[in-house]
């Protein structure tokens, strides 16, 4: 990216961080020195945002490729953002995907951004992902899908294990991850304690047990904490946001 590019980046940047709640991170303790991958909820908008911003030490975070490329981006952000939205107002935010694709791009090819690839090309996800963690930087994953699990996250994909059998293969040191439960309206960051990659295990078997584990992990986290709203991966209208304290999905 050009000299323009990056320093408005750090302009826009700077302008967010001016508007936007500071957030708290909880439970640093339970972050390994080095190398991590920390998994957590979406929330949104506000996991990406809130860890660029507020997430200590070096770190990158998985995101779609399609927001890092101008002609990818609109019909990626109206379908994953907006196409939920009523219909006689769908036809503003397919305008707003547009308008907003230059300024994605500027962010996310900006941003400590690892882009994540659903093709042949993912390889080169993983490759960059362990190139990172090998320099002992973190990696933070939010790994929802748009399947309902329980209130407080949607159901994990779970191929992003498959960097601890790639990072134990260069270094042959077990892969820390970390959950992270995001909750804008407390203004927090929560981590809890690791799980670590066993490589003498199927790595089928520990993509579905890590996986679980952290969704678990978070789902805990997140009902241990007060009494609040939980903004969930799905767009959906604010009045059907669940609490915490709330067992199961709202219909």
């Amino acid at each position: 990216m050009g000299v323009f590019s990056k320093a408005l980046y750090e302009l826009i940047k700077k302008t967010v961080k001016l508007v936007y709640p500071v957030f708290s991170v909880e439970g640093t303790e339970n972050l390994p020195e080095g190398a991590c991958i920390v998994v957590g909820n979406h929330a949104q908008i506000h996991a990406p945002l809130a860890c660029e911003l507020y997430f200590p030490g070096v770190h990158y975070t998985w995101c779609a490729q399609e927001m890092m490329h101008l002609k990818e981006v609109p019909a990626y952000a109206y379908k994953d953002f907006w196409s939920s939205k009523p219909k006689s107002v769908r036809w503003f935010f397919k305008l707003a995907s547009y308008v907003i694709a230059p300024l994605a791009v500027c962010i996310f090819n900006n941003a400590n951004c690892i882009g994540v690839y659903h093709d042949t090309r993912v390889m080169n996800t993983f490759r960059e992902t362990v190139e990172r963690l090998s320099e002992g930087a973190r990696v933070i994953i939010l790994p929802e899908k748009n399947e309902p699990c329980n209130e407080i996250v949607y159901t994990f994909q779970n191929g992003f294990v498959n960097a601890a059998r790639m990072y134990y293969a260069r270094t042959k040191q077990p892969l820390a991850f970390v959950p992270m439960y995001v909750a804008p309206a407390l203004k927090k960051l929560v981590l809890g304690k690791p799980v670590y990659y066993n490589p003498d295990e199927d790595i089928a078997n520990e993509r579905q047990r890590i996986c679980k584990e952290m969704a678990d992990a978070v789902t805990a986290i997140a009902r241990s904490l007060q009494e609040h709203t939980v903004v969930p991966y799905a767009n959906i209208p604010k009045n059907m946001y669940p609490l915490n304290t709330q067992k199961g999905m709202r219909s």
